[in-house]
């Protein structure tokens, strides 16, 4: 009976909060448009909160629908372009353009250029007029059907592009006289450079948003920008997440005194820390709530910061921790910050760019510190600590549920070797269940079927394997089918060995595992720690 009423509509509240689930369903989604109408109203909605970040393969027709909107004078401005305007829709059922809640600049102007590319616009120069009018026009729209943005980023899509730079200031003129538009932003994304001057927009958002939760920084100027940002942060009155990512000193000071009890997560990505001139210790001690510190590929984290670091007297949970030859913290500084952190330490990573030696001993310290290491991100060894990796991998099995391995940035025999080596060890010390397994290697077929074996109890939700061997395809192929699809052992398959699109892609499918391209599945560690939070 419950179920009956369930489909029929009658729990209309409780039907709104399971499809809120398949927000990211696209095709879920479309099915459920075809139920009924309650179905169709709660899942049209979701479609269309950010249509713009959609994957390949895009479908361009939902720019046509939003141009629908357009008022007689500006469907003549696209006749002159040379678009067919009797080609948009004459009719619509819903009022798409209100229930955008995700606004990437740089995507929707991208999509833009595309879609004019794709209506016969040859010209250069015709597509960037065209795309500036009708992103000025979409954003118009937007404003006019009530659209309130969810998430907000701004990023330029040609820096140097001064066509482009106006288009988007006049965009921002629109905003900053329509500010609804943008006060409810919980999340925004703000890219800086040379061609950026933000100031009024940065105040448009500290004097009628403050809601930000999520506040991402991106800086590649040196001029100084920290009154605004501070300005904007410390409006704010529940900003849980900063992630500053700059590779230069425009954030030197960097003030969150605000937040003390909001501020859950902070996030460096490749930021010389030196720069910021902060003493971590006072900083630190007055964030009340914070939870997680992610350092990623930072510069200069030196003695200094290090000490600080040791001498507050709140804990330094550091989440993660992810280096190259750049970032690496010296060994001895490197031991310091495990003693103090690495019980809360649970993502890490080493680029095959640090020397080998440095990780043979780095390996130790995270097996003897680290036993809540769930993601590792392991590049490049040689024989001496191929093993120390296996045996760390085995030490934290308990709790690791991300595994990347990449060994293609070797010689090719001392590739093969190491390849063999670990296809031959890996298997059996991996936990039952993996969330993502990505294999970079050069594969021998016997021994991917060594690994297939002794890791036949493994369930691996996203498993990538890139092969370097350029065996033939086929044979690693037909070893996949036997080991994994008919097993059914994943749920999402990535592989050179499968072209999408090919019969094989179907097959897959009627085991219940879905292949897809290998840049889709694989985790951009940022991406990941940022959706962490």
């Amino acid at each position: 009976m419950a179920c009956s009423k369930f489909f029929s509509g009658v729990l209309p509240e409780l039907t709104n909060e399971i499809i809120q689930y398949f927000r990211n369903d696209f095709s879920t989604l479309h099915s459920c448009i075809l139920v009924n109408r309650l179905w169709c109203r709660l899942a049209i909605p979701l479609l269309w909160e950010d249509p713009f970040s959609k994957g390949y393969p895009k479908n361009y027709h939902f720019i046509d629908i939003y141009l629908h909107k357009l008022n007689d004078d500006d469907k003549m401005k696209l006749n002159e372009y040379g678009i067919n305007t009797e080609m948009l829709p004459s009719n619509i059922l819903f009022n798409y353009s209100s229930y955008i809640k995700c606004l990437n600049t740089y995507r929707v102007r991208s999509t833009i250029e595309t879609w004019a590319i794709n209506a016969m616009v040859s010209n250069f120069d015709e597509i960037l007029k065209l795309s500036s009018f009708i992103f000025i026009s979409l954003i118009n729209i937007f404003i006019k059907n009530e659209a309130n943005l969810y998430t907000f980023e701004f990023r330029l899509l040609y820096d140097k592009d001064l066509s482009s730079y106006d288009c988007f200031n006049s965009a921002f003129q629109l905003i900053l006289q329509n500010p609804n538009f943008i006060c409810n932003v919980k999340n925004l994304k703000i890219y800086l450079n040379s061609y950026s001057d933000l100031s009024p927009f940065m105040k448009c958002f500290y004097s009628n948003c403050r809601s930000i939760s999520s506040l991402y920084v991106h800086s590649l100027i040196d001029d100084p920008v920290e009154k605004d940002l501070s300005n904007l942060i410390n409006s704010q009155q529940n900003l849980k997440i900063i992630y500053i990512d700059c590779s230069n000193n425009s954030l030197k000071s960097f003030q969150i005194s605000n937040c003390s009890n909001t501020l859950k997560s902070i996030i460096f990505h490749k930021t010389y820390l030196e720069y910021l001139e902060i003493n971590f210790n006072e900083i630190f001690d007055q964030l009340n709530v914070l939870d997680s510190i992610h350092i990623l590929y930072c510069y200069s984290l030196s003695s200094t910061i290090i000490q600080q670091i040791i001498n507050l007297t709140k804990p330094f949970k550091l989440r993660s921790l992810f280096m190259d030859r750049s970032s690496k913290l010296q060994i001895d500084l490197l031991k310091l910050l495990l003693q103090k952190s690495g019980n809360y330490l649970e993502n890490i990573g080493f680029r095959s760019s640090i020397n080998n030696n440095y990780k043979l001993q780095a390996f130790k310290l995270v097996k003897i510190h680290c036993i809540k290491i769930k993601f590792i991100d392991l590049q490049g060894f040689d024989d001496k600590n191929i093993f120390s990796a296996l045996n760390l991998i085995e030490n934290i099995q308990q709790n690791l549920n991300y595994l990347s391995i990449c060994l293609s940035k070797f010689g090719l025999y001392q590739s093969d070797n190491l390849s063999s080596l670990m296809l031959q060890n890996l298997g059996q010390i991996l936990p039952n269940r993996l969330e993502y397994l990505s294999l970079d290697l050069k594969i021998n077929i016997i021994d991917l079927k060594v690994f297939f074996h002794n890791s036949q109890n493994v369930f691996i939700r996203r498993f990538l394997i890139r092969e370097k061997m350029h065996q033939d395809s086929g044979i690693i192929l037909s070893c996949i089918k036997q080991y994994v699809m008919k097993e059914k052992r994943v749920a999402y398959l990535a592989t050179d060995s499968i072209p999408i699109g090919s019969n094989d892609v179907d097959e897959f499918k009627v085991y219940g595992i879905q292949v897809m391209r290998y840049d889709q599945l694989y985790i951009q560690v940022y991406d990941f720690i940022n959706e962490l939070g």
